[in-house]
């Protein structure tokens, strides 16, 4: 900051650098899309409190009146539900630091509740009722307790009284203490990815680029996940039962970075052959295999199918420790036409004869 900006330069001064005036939300939507997403989670606030929509509580801190002149929810919002099948969400953080009335709350040790009462919860349910969204993404929530925030009080409003009360799904970022003991999903914490199955349902929310959740101008190619890196993070989380958030940081201009676009439409790539694997399935009663490294598994609703995905291309065949044989049982790969020949392996399991790459539709 020293370097780069004159003395006294305050944190509001980015808010006018801040123009989205290259913005295109049916843009987004489409890449959206094409990736193979199933809903999508805008962040609607930070925990600096500046708002992407018209907040009425904000004191004028958002994208209407500083910085871009537009309500870039209700565009994004617009643009997902006319021109997409994915369920919209949104991010909100609770806390917002250096506001006034959450520092002074804090300084109480949460005796008082000015922040949450006169502009958090309200800040929420304006939220609520303007758009509507299926998904409600907390975060923020780690100082306080869940007492503090009132989270209790909110919910019981936004799932019995509130415009999305039979659709709304939420996390689990709700207090101090709530983080794998409270939500529809459980997050626990960035990047979470357990390797095992957990039984509540939960959601691996991690970055394109390892090292920080927003755009960065010095970012170098090796920074980025790779496509294997992502879809291998993508086939771990849902064999042990997660779903995935996979963030890709914006510019200030409104667009979405070249080399983020790339890895989210090789994502699509992927399960526009594998989806079948992917979408609407379960876990399995294995996790991953017992004698293949990278191998791991999920099925279908009813237990028909059993679906094996490698992370490595296996050569000419390949070896399922964890599958038992069966006379009916038939073997395919995604992607490729007809049955696979197989025979059972020494000391358990089954082994696959793998086509060339050529003989698939994909690479993949």
């Amino acid at each position: 900051m020293k370097k780069n900006y004159p003395p006294g330069f305050s944190y509001p001064e980015f808010a006018p650098m801040f123009t989205a005036e290259f913005f295109d939300p049916n843009q987004w939507a489409d890449i959206f899309q094409r990736a193979g997403a199933k809903y999508v989670v805008l962040t609607s606030k930070h925990t600096e409190g500046y708002a992407l929509w018209p907040n009425p509580y904000g004191f004028s801190w958002n994208s209407v009146e500083v910085g871009p002149g537009k309500d870039l929810v209700s565009e994004l919002e617009q643009a997902i539900r006319t021109k997409t099948d994915l369920k919209f969400g949104l991010y909100n953080s609770l806390l917002e630091w250096y506001q006034y009335s959450y520092e002074k709350d804090k300084a109480n040790n949460w005796t008082t509740r000015d922040f949450p009462v006169k502009k958090c919860i309200p800040t929420l349910k304006e939220l609520i009722t303007r758009y509507k969204p299926d998904v409600l993404w907390s975060d923020g929530e780690w100082e306080a307790p869940d007492t503090y925030w009132g989270s209790e009080e909110f919910l019981a409003w936004l799932y019995n009284d509130s415009p999305v009360k039979d659709v709304i799904v939420t996390n689990d970022r709700w207090g101090s203490q709530t983080q794998g003991k409270h939500g529809g999903f459980y997050n626990f914490a960035d990047k979470y990815n357990p390797g095992v199955l957990i039984p509540h349902k939960w959601e691996n929310a991690m970055t394109v680029d390892k090292n920080a959740w927003t755009y960065r101008r010095n970012a170098r190619l090796s920074d980025f996940l790779t496509p294997e890196e992502l879809i291998s993070t993508i086939v771990q989380t849902v064999a042990c039962g997660g779903n995935i958030l996979v963030n890709v940081g914006p510019t200030k201009e409104g667009t979405i970075a070249v080399i983020m676009e790339e890895r989210l439409l090789q994502m699509g790539e992927w399960l526009g052959i594998n989806g079948e694997a992917i979408y609407g399935s379960v876990p399995w009663t294995r996790q991953k295999d017992t004698v293949t490294k990278g191998v791991w598994y999920t099925t279908n609703k009813d237990k028909s199918k059993v679906y094996a995905m490698t992370l490595n291309w296996p050569g000419t065949k390949i070896t399922l420790g964890s599958i038992t044989s069966t006379s009916k049982m038939t073997v395919q790969m995604l992607g490729a036409s007809g049955d696979l020949q197989w025979i059972r392996a020494e000391g358990g399991g089954i082994k696959i004869a793998v086509p060339r790459p050529d003989e698939i539709k994909s690479k993949w």
